[in-house]
């Protein structure tokens, strides 16, 4: 009876070794195709503002490049936003970017250079529009920033882009009814604070580490931007059609909002390459940016939303034919 015993044993341990080999094989096809050296040499990153959420995330997806693929070597470059992003990809200056998705099309309908080349990676998280004022501001709409001094962002950001519409929307002249300056979330903050601006937009994940490091130190609060609003920017035609109501939620500023959800305007962020980038590159790419969400979004909150469910929807580019392979192998 013992040696029947044993025999059962060796043959259940080999089963289960068997079975553990299948799983790590299935996890490993997964994270990596077999039997294909990872790519190397040098691609360009153009990333945004230092005390963006575009930056935070291109250094931390960088490192999670370098894991998968210790020989290629990534160059991150600053910029100002979405608008400039959209450009250096388009001609040649960078060859993966992040971009909100109103930005990418606004490109594409100038018929701009290089627009026709520009292809979709993977749809990742939402920008929120975010309204600053000191908390004791008489500031309560839109429509009340006329006169005020207002920081609108740089001209080749998105939060320029965005804020020229939201302000047209509540029928201000964005040159005129209003004091322009074009600073951005870096300097925005500190302005705010020496009462050198009334009011600031940011366009931005959530949380935004500009805005936490202004709140420890000063008192601030958000301008509503209602849907009555956002239907008068879809009024405006063209890319307005990317911008949607919501909420930010009250978790996004704790000690700012005070358990209170923020009515404001959502905008989906794209990563995109061009039509002549190496689709093994890509879909090397797309995998990473994929399986490094939860080790990202630990540092990077709004990371934590890439989700393999929605990040081919990366409307209005088509997809790289190298993002294509990745979400084709891994279609259940």
């Amino acid at each position: 009876m013992s040696h029947v015993l044993a025999r059962i044993g060796r043959r259940r341990a080999l089963q289960g070794a068997a079975a553990g080999f299948v799983v790590f094989g299935l996890l490993m096809w997964w994270l990596l195709p077999l039997g294909e050296n990872p790519p190397s040499g040098t691609i360009s990153f153009s990333t945004g503002t230092p005390a963006g959420v575009y930056q935070q995330y291109g250094v931390r997806l960088r490192n999670a490049f370098h894991k998968d693929m210790p020989d290629l070597k990534v160059d991150l470059r600053t910029s100002d936003g979405s608008q400039e992003n959209v450009r250096r990809v388009a001609t040649g200056g960078a060859d993966f970017t992040i971009a909100a998705a109103d930005a990418v099309d606004t490109y594409e309908l100038g018929h701009r250079t290089g627009h026709d080349r520009l292809r979709g990676v993977a749809r990742l998280y939402d920008d929120y529009v975010q309204l600053i004022v000191p908390r004791d501001s008489t500031v309560r709409s839109v429509a009340d920033l006329r006169g005020k001094r207002v920081a609108i962002g740089p001209a080749r950001s998105g939060v320029r882009l965005i804020a020229d519409r939201v302000l047209k929307a509540a029928g201000l002249d964005p040159q005129k009814d209003v004091k322009p300056s074009a600073d951005g979330i870096d300097t925005g903050p500190d302005q705010l604070k020496r009462n050198e601006i009334d009011a600031f937009f940011w366009s931005g994940g959530l949380p935004t580490q500009g805005l936490e490091n202004l709140a420890e130190h000063f008192t601030f609060r958000f301008v509503p931007i209602p849907a009555d609003l956002v239907a008068k920017l879809h009024e405006q035609g063209g890319a307005t059609r990317y911008y949607r109501a919501t909420n930010m939620p009250e978790s996004a500023y704790p000690s700012i909002q005070n358990g209170v959800a923020v009515p404001t305007i959502a905008v989906s962020n794209i990563l995109i390459t061009r039509a002549d980038v190496s689709p093994r590159l890509t879909e090397w790419v797309t995998r990473t940016v994929i399986k490094s969400r939860d080790d990202i979004g630990w540092h990077v909150h709004s990371a934590q939303l890439v989700d393999l469910r929605t990040a081919i929807y990366t409307d209005p580019l088509a997809l790289h034919e190298g993002a294509k392979r990745y979400y084709r192998s891994v279609k259940p």
